[in-house]
């Protein structure tokens, strides 16, 4: 079970990287993220 929740969770993170490296700097800027913190929102998304 771990390994299909570990799966999971390493997609969710993936999709929300890729989702918010779509975004431009300016949506970013407007949901309060910047560049940078795209992967450690991604993490706290898991």
């Amino acid at each position: 079970m771990n390994l299909i929740r570990n799966y999971r969770n390493w997609r969710r993170y993936r999709d929300t990287v890729s989702e918010l490296s779509r975004l431009s700097t300016r949506e970013l800027t407007d949901l309060g993220i910047s560049r940078s913190d795209i992967h450690h929102v991604a993490r706290k998304a898991v």
